[in-house]
């Protein structure tokens, strides 16, 4: 069989996906912002975990305030193999999502915060003994930021606010034969290739704030492209095809992937003393995947892998409903269009999806409450087509299935 140069960590890292979003981006921030589809995020200034989005409504909180949310997300995603006829379910697995956030008024200007959360994560996780085990299997990219964050309020009208973030970042891959299996006497659940490894970066996040009065408020937002770069990751080799010796064994590899910058617009108006409407406008910079590219000097030609992306830039529109019937209570609902980022593939089987997301505020005292949310995701249903990069034969696969997102959380005001 003639050596090959793997696209798979590319596939699995870059494109790989909670299914739940566009992309592998990841929006599930707090509990608050779940039960309104994140509609008007970073205007409202309900609790700290706005911050996400906008920190320039640190300016709107009057006291120190914590959030502290955790989100479980549940895809029940199954892909069918048309070629075949072998269904893999459930293939990404249930994943708990926390996020924690503080902000503090300085002086009447001044503010400041800071937020620990995840904009990008991946868990995807096919059976070892598939026929398309060598496109299809474990794969993990887990990131979290740690973002501090100041804020100044110029007038009664206008605040803005900035922000930088360390971002930590770990992937893990898995490739099994597959259907190559007998061609090497081996079964189809016998490894093919691995890599692991993780990094460190940066982002910056600016924000700005304008409100008309108490009751209207307007935002815009925008967070940079991450990139990161995996050095001295281990690439292994099961099989000998990939590496120079010619010979199972493993190697240094580099890869480097730059997460999309993201603009965001959202509004905010409390129509009557009960009942509130808020909505937003979510810009990602998706064409930005073009090519990846894993290299090492112990692979053919230098090249451990090489893939072409097919993404472009998508748009997410929310909007939704807040209701307070008393001092103790507020229920919120909403609904959201997320426009499909890239072409399908078995890592991502990516689709325009559809939110519609229920929660509500408890207050237990004025200074503390408790959110929940929960969102139910339709996703279309898809075809696609991949190539096999060690036996070059294209295979046709069909995605479906929802996902379910509950998230809890808990506010205190000191």
């Amino acid at each position: 069989m003639k050596k090959t140069q793997y696209s798979l960590l590319a596939i699995s890292i870059a494109l790989a996906s909670q299914v739940h979003a566009a992309g592998f981006q990841v929006v599930e921030h707090s509990a608050s912002g779940l039960g309104r589809a994140f509609s008007g995020d970073g205007v409202i200034g309900d609790n700290a975990s706005e911050i996400s989005a906008n920190p320039a409504i640190m300016t709107h909180f009057d006291k120190a305030q914590f959030s502290g949310a955790v989100s479980i997300i549940d895809p029940e995603i199954d892909v069918y193999d048309e070629s075949t006829n072998q269904g893999s379910n459930d293939i990404a697995p249930l994943q708990v999502v926390p996020a924690i956030y503080y902000a503090s008024p300085i002086n009447e200007q001044w503010a400041w915060g800071i937020g620990m959360f995840t904009s990008y994560g991946v868990t995807t996780d096919y059976p070892t003994d598939i026929a398309a085990g060598d496109m299809a299997g474990k794969t993990s990219l887990i990131s979290f930021n740690v973002n501090p964050n100041i804020a100044y309020k110029i007038n009664d009208h206008f605040s803005v606010g900035a922000g930088v973030s360390l971002v930590y970042a770990q992937a893990e891959l898995k490739r099994s034969l597959g259907a190559v299996g007998p061609i090497f006497g081996q079964s189809s659940s016998d490894p093919l290739i691995s890599m692991k490894g993780d990094t460190f970066s940066y982002n910056w996040n600016v924000g700005a704030l304008f409100e008309i009065n108490e009751n209207n408020r307007f935002g815009a937002s925008y967070r940079s492209s991450t990139k990161l770069k995996f050095k001295d990751g281990t690439f292994k080799d099961y099989t000998g095809q990939v590496l120079t010796a010619g010979s199972p064994g493993k190697t240094d590899a580099d890869l480097d992937i730059e997460l999309p910058d993201i603009v965001e617009l959202a509004g905010f108006h409390q129509l009557t003393r009960q009942w509130a409407v808020h909505y937003s406008w979510q810009w990602t910079n998706w064409s930005k995947f073009q090519q990846l590219e894993a290299t090492s000097n112990n692979c053919n030609g230098g090249v451990c892998f090489n893939k072409v992306e097919h993404y472009e830039d998508n748009q997410r529109w929310a909007i939704g409903t807040s209701f307070q019937p008393n001092d103790s209570w507020i229920l919120r609902a909403g609904f959201a269009y997320d426009e499909q980022a890239g072409s399908p593939t078995l890592s991502i089987p990516d689709s325009d999806r559809y939110w519609y997301t229920a929660g509500l505020t408890y207050f237990w005292t004025p200074d503390l409450s408790f959110d929940a949310g929960f969102a139910y995701i339709d996703s279309k249903d898809g075809r696609f087509e991949e190539t096999s990069p060690t036996t070059g034969n294209t295979s046709h696969f069909r995605s479906e299935g929802p996902a379910y997102i509950t998230s809890l959380q808990v506010n205190y005001s000191f």
